[in-house]
This record gives C-alpha cells, sequence and structure tokens, in this order.
C-alpha cells in the first residue's frame, strides 16, 4: 500500500485546455484528492470558475503516465497528448466508472505535465520515476 507519493517538477507545463479555452501556468494543491488550492498564470478565473461548477470538479478523477516515446512534442490533441511519453496527466472532475471511479461530476478536465526534464515522483520517499522515466 502507498502511504504518501509526491511529484517535483521544474520545467513549464503544457496549457490545460477545456472547452477551447487555454489555461496556462497551472498549479494545483491536492489533499485528500480534492483540488484546495488552484491558480494560474493565464485564465485563472476560468479554471476556478470550472473547479467550482459542481461539488466533484475539485476531485482527482484520473491519473496516467505518458508511455509512448513515439508521441514527443504537445499537439493540442488531448487524446494523443495524454500519452506523450515521460508524460503524466490528471483529470479534476468525473472519472471512469469502469476503472473504479465514483467521482461524479459534469467536467473531466485533462491537465499534462512533462516530466521529461529535472523532474522525479516518490512513492514513500523512494524516487521510482525520473526525467520521463520509471527508475526500476
Amino acid at each position: 500500500m502507498i502511504s504518501s507519493w509526491s511529484t517535483s517538477q521544474k520545467a513549464k507545463t503544457y496549457p490545460a485546455i477545456y472547452m477551447g479555452i487555454l489555461v496556462e501556468g497551472v498549479e494545483l494543491t491536492f489533499e485528500n484528492g480534492r483540488v484546495v488550492k488552484a491558480a494560474a498564470e493565464k485564465n485563472q478565473d476560468f479554471l476556478l470558475r470550472m473547479l467550482d461548477s459542481d461539488p466533484g470538479a475539485r476531485y482527482l478523477g484520473e491519473f496516467a503516465i505518458g508511455l509512448n516515446y513515439q508521441i514527443d512534442q504537445f499537439t493540442r490533441n488531448i487524446l494523443l497528448d495524454e500519452k506523450i511519453g515521460g508524460s503524466f496527466h490528471i483529470a479534476v472532475g468525473a472519472g471512469y466508472p469502469e476503472t473504479g471511479s465514483r467521482n461524479k461530476s459534469i467536467i473531466h478536465w485533462d491537465m499534462i505535465c512533462d516530466m521529461r526534464r529535472d523532474s522525479e515522483m516518490r512513492l514513500d520517499g523512494e524516487v521510482v520515476y525520473q526525467n520521463g522515466r520509471f527508475t526500476f
């Protein structure tokens, strides 16, 4: 069982695009799977409106690591971009019931983070992913 998870990332994230609106420089702080603090360099008001759209919108609905290293650049096509090798993505809002998610929301907003430089993920304090690659 994982008791703690963290990520540190210094590189800039890709723009978060929802309903055709670009939100840049997104920073989210989670506690118990819920966004408790949100900021953005551009279109922060839109980000906050979407997170406040219903009770489930601030909850983590999806988390995945991109493993397709043949895809190496951001295209603004989320179904392609979320698979970029060396990235990870989350979605706030609704999760997929097929994966066991019970979170319901009118939104499902994917946000992608490039982890290929100056970044790492830790599980229970141990580095398991660094600069876009698993360490084991």
